[in-house]
């Protein structure tokens, strides 16, 4: 595509947009990023009017008029639902006098999961969506352009473009070619391996536990679900960010990349995780429960998951955002990135400046952890 033939757009949003051509864009395959996804979010008014999420996808088409790249984007009134904590950076800016909000973020709403944010058929086309994403910013007198939870292969392209970068952590569980569980938990030392053995005994003595997949997940279990979810999002934000149908439609969409799991007491559904599958990567989203029951959380959210890896050869547990108890059950601190245009220059080199010195204390912070990992030593 000639330079000067690159015009690029503002989309309604992606449900309005072709699903092959989107997905088109998405060659990794992230589910966080697929059309399926992202138009359930819109259409089921999780993102949307009321949200503070307004969608503003950029896209480039090619010649014939179909899309070439895409950036997923939204107009935020609010910091919520990013993982990527910037609220002291609002505060920060609005105490100088300046209005941090509206901002612009490029993301996949509600989800802290590595992805690519830049869309692309073709990688020369990286710099011109990131300029015009600048250019939305500044014509409309944005504070700031976001873009959360970088795959690390797509970082070089937002520095080239002189964005800043933000590292953080995530505690993330490694596939190292174990043929089931136990050759996992050999991997480990001997008191971490007998804890994890305690937990889910207890876990797995207290109720029953079945997966769910496809067509096998029900509007019942839906429901059931609903309430799972509803708890815990009260809980955690006051709020839950996904609304009821969010669920029918992903389960529709996406109903062969999701594994839930769910625990029963007697024939009540009383908990259960949500798991969407990609290429590689099995990534836990959403949990809740309606009773206590000892290590259930452990048991749903990372064990399962280990087993659902294990059984289908995938490399990495993503089981979502912070959780230093992760550490203890195999699940090793890996860097996760962000990205950041500031429109004004002096606020752009305060933000530079706290951004280099969080670094360097997130790689101590790394180092130290996998110093404490629960790993046999030489394994």
């Amino acid at each position: 595509m000639a330079e000067d033939r690159i015009m690029a757009q503002i989309a309604k949003g992606v449900a309005d947009l072709p699903a092959g051509q989107w997905d088109a864009c998405n060659p990794s395959g992230n589910p966080f990023t697929g059309h399926a996804f992202l138009s359930a979010m819109e259409q089921s008014g999780s993102v949307g009017p009321g949200s503070g999420w307004s969608p503003a996808s950029i896209v480039i088409k090619d010649a014939g008029g179909a899309l070439a790249a895409a950036l997923p984007a939204y107009l935020k009134s609010h910091s919520q639902g990013e993982y990527v904590f910037d609220q002291s950076w609002a505060h920060a800016f609005e105490s100088a006098g300046g209005r941090y909000y509206p901002k612009l973020q490029i993301a996949a709403p509600f989800s802290p999961v590595p992805g690519p944010r830049l869309l692309l058929r073709d990688d020369a086309l990286a710099a011109p969506l990131l300029q015009a994403a600048e250019t939305l910013v500044l014509q409309n007198g944005l504070s700031s352009a976001h873009a959360s939870f970088v795959a690390p292969d797509q970082i070089a392209l937002f520095e080239e473009a002189g964005w800043l970068i933000r590292t953080d952590s995530q505690f993330h569980w490694k596939n190292r070619d174990y043929a089931d569980f136990d050759g996992f938990l050999a991997a480990l030392s001997s008191r971490k391996r007998k804890n994890i053995r305690k937990e889910r005994a207890a876990a797995q003595g207290a109720v029953r536990i079945e997966r769910f997949t496809g067509d096998a997940i029900r509007a019942e279990h839906w429901d059931a679900f609903w309430l799972f979810y509803q708890d815990t999002g009260a809980r955690k934000w006051g709020t839950p960010y996904l609304t009821r149908q969010a669920f029918d439609l992903l389960g529709q969409r996406l109903g062969d990349r999701i594994v839930l799991v769910l625990a029963f007491d007697g024939d009540q559904p009383i908990a259960g995780a949500l798991n969407l599958l990609g290429p590689d990567t099995i990534y836990g989203r959403y949990w809740g429960a309606l009773m206590d029951v000892p290590f259930l959380h452990f048991e749903l959210c990372y064990y399962q998951a280990i087993d659902i890896a294990i059984e289908r050869g995938l490399a990495t547990v993503e089981a979502g955002a912070q959780g230093q108890h992760k550490l203890a059950r195999g699940y090793e601190p890996t860097p996760t990135y962000s990205a950041h245009f500031i429109a004004d220059e002096g606020f752009r080199d305060a933000v530079d400046d706290f951004l280099l010195r969080e670094r360097q204390a997130v790689a101590q912070e790394i180092e130290f952890l996998n110093d404490m990992g629960p790993f046999r030593k030489g394994s």
